[in-house]
């Protein structure tokens, strides 16, 4: 009842602004489209207020009954930074499942939850703009993990630009909604557009130049699959500059591309005080004052600033840097977007969401689900499933962190369940032994290798729940300098040397250890892999994470994540970070022998593959393959198609062009069908100077990894 009096009470204040107006004027009717709307209020609003709505803290206009609106809010795996909230997986994590209908189901549980927060956020009297209580979400993060060193690499889908399009579409879906009414529950964000990935110490000053086969193939097909197919709302320009422009700036970028050859129609909104970086000496120094800073922003496409220079739209246009009228497009822009959203008329399609939905157990369940497919089990001796009365030793930093399982650009969950809290459960009399922190130089005392192990002598099989923290990687870090990170990045791929030695002392005094990974990137894994007899990647598994690693270890459901990255051996195999050339980088350009491929996962039981077929049926095309599970254990499997082609030796080693998961019973069988259309055929053409549909020779590559002694192939001619 409360809710629905305050609710009234906004709404009063509201119309009775609208009514002081005009009653007949057609931006107080709801029966216009949004854009009508915008076009009639955009023709009462003075210079000055434009500018005030293209501040991503815009206030309110009262005279016009405007309410204030912030657009800066964060959904990257849950409702972030605003109160209690379901807390799901890293998308690095989500990315290991390979399932976008989960994922979609994921963001639609999350837009209701946000649809709830931001209810009961502006139904009080004041209705000022509240951080972090809005609509306009401002993930995925749809950035090429191009590099295991970058800390914002947990952010992303993986280094697959295919996989990274097909999961970040998914996530689109699930916040905005079909809006095809006119009706928008939410609006996504993918960023940052574009060529942007670390390091992140150099962003506010690095010139990312790249070829053109690396940039289309790259760095610009997600985003092309976010604005082309999924209809993504919103897009946000990176920090750094491109081909010496800062990417808020290149009208290549942002006219060229975005909105002429893609057609885009949506926002574009600057990453956070990256306009202020076009001027200055320590930063792009490319703009010579503010207010040639904003106008070269505003020229180029920008609609929203996330910074504090709006305010020098008006001077902009009396230096005749710009004009008016350049700026009326983008308010009108936005405008029409707060209509759709229904958060200028305090109503939408989604009131109705239940309060109850806020962390609820539909949702705590969902989050368990997508913690266990993300799950990738990497070495197995057979020592997994663990029988019921094992007598297990529990050891390492990551064991009891609940805050470590979070990640960043996190919520804060009812309660998390860390590994310790579910093999406590299951093992009332279970030995714990944190025996170090994450590295070295986080411990306030020397660590006592022997003494740690001899705290183990009664216990024959010890899980080591080890790796790092988002205390050590993440967004710009400039007071995390110690040995192996920086700045929030990595400058080694290997684990953390005090782990490393524990690790090996334990299995040296003849223990069973099962290492479980705690990281949000790809470690270096080379030497645990030797000496352990099970290696599991736990990721930052949000707040079910602990129960879905303990079951995954007792076997009480059959693992089947799979790697959405490289598994580098060791620090000899990665190149400059600085270098965007992609030769050399992840599975489709790496000649290498990593330590686990791209797509490697194992299960509990074992899949065997028929040789596939290239199917034309009534027009359409698909590769079909046999596909057994010859285990004694359902299953779940990721079947994976991989394309390459022969006379391209410069071109990817392979390049996933499909995915199906599939489940299947102990001994049974099943015939699979990937759709295969112009799209999977799909290559970089010199003369065109982009990617398209190719004709020629292709070899089409069927199973469930990267690796080829795990696919079946068949050459096919187009």
């Amino acid at each position: 009842m409360r809710f629905i009096l305050n609710f009234f009470a906004s709404a009063a204040v509201l119309f009775s602004a609208l009514t002081a107006v005009a009653q007949d004027a057609p931006y107080i009717n709801k029966s216009l489209s949004p854009e009508q709307r915008a076009e009639d209020l955009l023709g009462r609003l003075t210079l000055a207020e434009k500018a005030s709505l293209m501040d991503y803290n815009s206030p309110a206009i009262p005279r016009l009954g405007i309410p204030a609106y912030n657009w800066w809010n964060e959904a990257l795996h849950g409702v972030a930074r605003n109160g209690f909230a379901t807390m799901y997986p890293m998308p690095i994590g989500m990315a290991a499942s390979f399932d976008p209908q989960l994922i979609e189901e994921v963001f639609t549980s999350v837009s209701d939850e946000a649809r709830v927060k931001y209810r009961l956020a502006r139904t009080v009297e004041t209705r000022e703009s509240v951080q972090y209580a809005g609509l306009t979400f401002w993930t995925p993060n749809i950035n090429i993990f191009r590099d295991p060193r970058w800390g914002r690499g947990m952010e992303t889908y993986g280094e697959d630009p295919y996989l990274t399009g097909l999961l970040g579409s998914a996530v689109v879906r699930g916040l905005q909604g079909d809006f095809s009414d006119g009706h928008l529950k939410a609006q996504a964000c993918a960023k940052h557009f574009a060529v942007h990935s670390g390091p992140e110490s150099l962003r506010h000053t690095f010139d990312a130049n790249v070829s053109e086969r690396d940039l289309w193939e790259t760095y610009l097909a997600a985003f092309k699959d976010l604005v082309m197919k999924a209809g993504v709302q919103e897009v946000m320009f990176a920090y750094n500059r491109f081909e010496g422009y800062p990417c808020g700036a290149s009208k290549r970028l942002l006219q060229d591309i975005l909105r002429d050859e893609w057609g885009y129609k949506g926002l574009i909104v600057s990453d956070c005080w990256a306009v202020s970086d076009f001027v200055g000496e320590e930063y792009h120094n490319w703009a010579k004052t503010r207010e040639e800073a904003i106008a070269a922003a505003t020229l180029a496409g920008m609609d929203v600033e996330c910074g504090n220079m709006t305010n020098l739209l008006p001077a902009a246009v009396s230096q005749g840097l710009l004009k008016e009228t350049d700026i009326d497009e983008h308010v009108k822009r936005l405008l029409a977007v707060r209509f759709a959203l229904g958060e200028m008329d305090f109503e939408s399609p989604w009131d109705n969401i239940p309060e109850s939905v806020l962390c609820s157990e539909e949702h705590k369940a969902q989050s368990l689900d997508i913690a266990r497919k993300s799950l990738v089990l990497l070495k197995n001796d057979g020592i997994l499933p663990l029988a019921p009365d094992a007598k297990i030793a529990l050891v390492g930093p990551n064991a009891a962190d609940s805050v470590m399982m979070w990640g960043n650009y996190e919520g804060v969950p009812m309660r998390t369940v860390t590994l310790y809290d579910a093999l406590k459960a299951r093992v009332p009399e279970l030995k714990y032994v944190k025996g170090c922190a994450h590295a070295a130089e986080l411990d306030t005392a020397v660590v006592d290798v022997a003494a740690v192990v001899d705290e183990l002598k009664d216990f024959e099989v010890v899980i080591f729940a080890g790796g790092i923290t988002p205390r050590l990687e993440g967004e710009q870090m400039d007071d995390v300098d110690i040995p192996g990170f920086f700045g929030g990045d990595r400058t080694s791929i290997e684990l953390p040397a005090i782990q490393k030695e524990l690790v090996a002392a334990i299995a040296a005094a003849g223990k069973k250890v099962i290492f479980v990974n705690f990281s949000g990137s790809a470690i270096a894994l080379k030497d645990e892999d030797e000496v352990c007899s099970a290696v599991v990647q736990a990721w930052y598994p949000g707040q079910e994470g602990g129960t879905a690693v303990a079951d995954l270890l007792y076997g009480e459901f059959n693992p089947s994540g799979r790697l959405p990255l490289t598994f580098y051996a060791d620090d000899s195999q990665v190149k400059d970070f600085n270098d965007y050339d992609m030769e050399g980088r992840t599975y489709r350009y790496f000649r290498g022998v990593p330590q686990y491929a791209f797509g490697h996962g194992l299960s509990y039981t074992t899949f065997k593959y028929g040789r596939p077929r290239l199917k034309k049926k009534a027009g359409s095309k698909a590769v079909v393959v046999k596909v057994k599970n010859i285990g004694q254990m359902d299953g779940d499997e990721i079947v994976q198609l991989y394309v390459s082609r022969p006379d391209d030796a410069q071109g990817p080693v392979k390049a996933l062009r499909g995915v199906k998961r599939v489940s299947l019973k102990a001994r049974k069988a099943q015939k699979v069908f990937i759709p295969v259309d112009d799209e999977t055929f799909n290559w970089w053409d010199a003369e065109a100077g982009r990617v398209v549909p190719r004709s020629g020779e292709f070899v089409l590559h069927v199973g469930g990894t990267s690796e080829d002694t795990g696919l079946r192939t068949i050459k096919v001619k187009i």
